[in-house]
């Protein structure tokens, strides 16, 4: 059974720093891509940033230059690091992974259960 799961959630003062992290754990046999998306109540859920298996990055154009995404392959763990934080970036935050099982697996992609950001003006 593959399971993400998140921490690092919380509340926060507008301007402040936040790190979430999510590990993946089970029989895995590789994962790919890993990322963040994020759904604020009444909203949809959206992605926030994407790192490959090889690094490369992808981000949200509202969270450009204030969020960094990393992933350590050897622990199966992707993080987040948000600065400067703002009101608007209240949501609950899901990590993601595609992965496969085994080596006969296609990818699926896997999501955590969710953990809450809440950022006070």
């Amino acid at each position: 059974q593959v399971q993400l799961v998140e921490s690092g959630g919380g509340l926060v003062q507008a301007g402040g720093p936040l790190r979430l992290s999510c590990a993946a754990s089970g029989s895995i046999f590789i994962i790919s891509a890993m990322g963040w998306h994020r759904q604020a109540p009444g909203k949809q859920r959206e992605l926030v940033a994407t790192i490959s298996s090889a690094g490369s990055t992808n981000y949200a154009d509202s969270v450009k230059g204030r969020f960094t995404i990393s992933r350590d392959n050897a622990k199966k763990t992707v993080y987040l690091q948000m600065n400067s934080l703002k009101p608007e970036d209240t949501a609950v935050y899901y990590c993601n992974a595609l992965l496969a099982k085994t080596r006969w697996d296609a990818l699926y992609n896997y999501w955590g259960q969710g953990t809450q950001v809440t950022v006070s003006s």
